[in-house]
């Protein structure tokens, strides 16, 4: 049974909600790769991708069009996360993840070398930023992998814009930190003190 049947009467309305339907699944490996983040297990991931279309396709006539669907639908993901960490009624663990992103596709020309340096330093990165709290490696990735303004990454977080900055910028100098310490042989530094935000 589909979610939701056509409007009698409306012309047009079966196709508007197959158009937004499509839009939406072409966000699914961004929200997967943002859920994955939030929550640091697949299964949990999956869980938060799958209530966050759920809950996109109910309230799919509450959306305008014109705007923008991919923060519309990143705002649900992480108020989907947040809501669920509320009700647990507790934070999760801290643990470093295993989890590997897939390799890049290979470029023609490509040597072995160059590849291998390519994936390790994609790792280290990848580590580095996994090492960040919360609070820091999701305003980070929000902003300098998704690509999300700050103003759109404010409001997904529901927090101001300023707070918003001020994580991406001490955020971004931990990361920094973390992978010229590991250049210099140091391993990881200790966290910057300071209260998070």
């Amino acid at each position: 049974m589909p979610l939701w049947p056509p409007r009698s009467g409306v012309p047009g309305a079966h196709d508007g909600r197959t158009a937004f339907e499509a839009e939406a699944l072409t966000h699914l490996d961004g929200l997967y790769a943002a859920a994955l983040r939030l929550t640091r297990d697949a299964a949990s991931a999956q869980d938060l991708v799958q209530d966050t279309f759920v809950k996109a396709l109910r309230a799919a006539g509450q959306f305008s069009p014109g705007t923008n669907l991919r923060a519309w639908l990143f705002t649900i993901l992480h108020n989907t996360f947040r809501n669920a960490r509320r009700d647990a009624g507790r934070d999760p663990v801290e643990v470093d993840s295993e989890v590997v992103d897939e390799a890049p596709a290979l470029a023609p020309g490509d040597d072995p070398e160059t590849l291998l340096l390519r994936a390790s330093a994609g790792l280290e990165i990848k580590a580095a930023l996994e090492g960040l709290p919360q609070v820091y490696r999701q305003a980070v990735w929000l902003r300098d992998v998704e690509e999300f303004s700050y103003a759109e990454i404010a409001q997904m977080l529901d927090v101001p814009i300023g707070t918003v900055m001020s994580r991406i910028a001490r955020g971004r100098r931990r990361l920094f930190a973390r992978l010229t310490a590991k250049d210099q042989g140091k391993g990881s530094p200790a966290p910057a003190g300071g209260m998070e935000t």
